[in-house]
């Protein structure tokens, strides 16, 4: 007769090891978070012509709720029973988002924005998977809520763009 595998639990009732498996993935999302939003940052400030009263504000827009989101997930990974990485030099090696430096041009900006958007959708989906999988209903809402609010976002700005 197979001996059956014993599963540890954590606290909030995961299995421990899918628990770890999630949060090395909101880990290596909120590395990507961060490097957008200081990138959304360097936008809001250095957008120039026609479009800067509108950008100059959507760039803002967008760094407010990406600032929000990182310290959702932050707090997701603690509430997972792990530790967010909380350093710049982490979140530039392991972001699949590249930093973007001196960018004032509107075209540029926004395209760069929605390939931020296109790799943050993507992980999350992912992890949308792997939350499923673990029968986590906190980060997948979470995962859900953020592809849903992205997805109307990436239209928004395609349509920036005359996509």
């Amino acid at each position: 007769m197979a001996k059956k595998k014993s599963t540890k639990l954590s606290l909030i009732g995961l299995d421990t090891q899918k628990a770890k498996k999630l949060a090395d993935g909101l880990n290596d999302l909120l590395a990507n978070y961060q490097v957008f939003y200081m990138n959304a940052r360097g936008f809001h400030y250095n957008i120039r012509g026609q479009k800067f009263f509108e950008l100059h504000l959507k760039f803002e827009e967008l760094y407010s709720d990406l600032i929000l989101k990182a310290d959702e997930i932050a707090e997701r990974i603690l509430t997972l029973g792990h530790t967010p990485v909380h350093a710049y030099s982490g979140y530039i090696k392991q972001s699949d988002i590249k930093e973007v430096q001196n960018v004032g041009e509107a075209e540029k900006a926004v395209s760069s924005v929605l390939e931020a958007f296109s790799t943050l959708i993507s992980k999350q989906r992912a992890l949308l998977d792997l939350s499923d999988e673990a029968g986590d209903e906190g980060t997948n809402s979470l995962m859900s809520d953020y592809i849903r609010e992205q997805e109307k976002l990436v239209w928004m700005y395609s349509a920036f763009l005359g996509h």
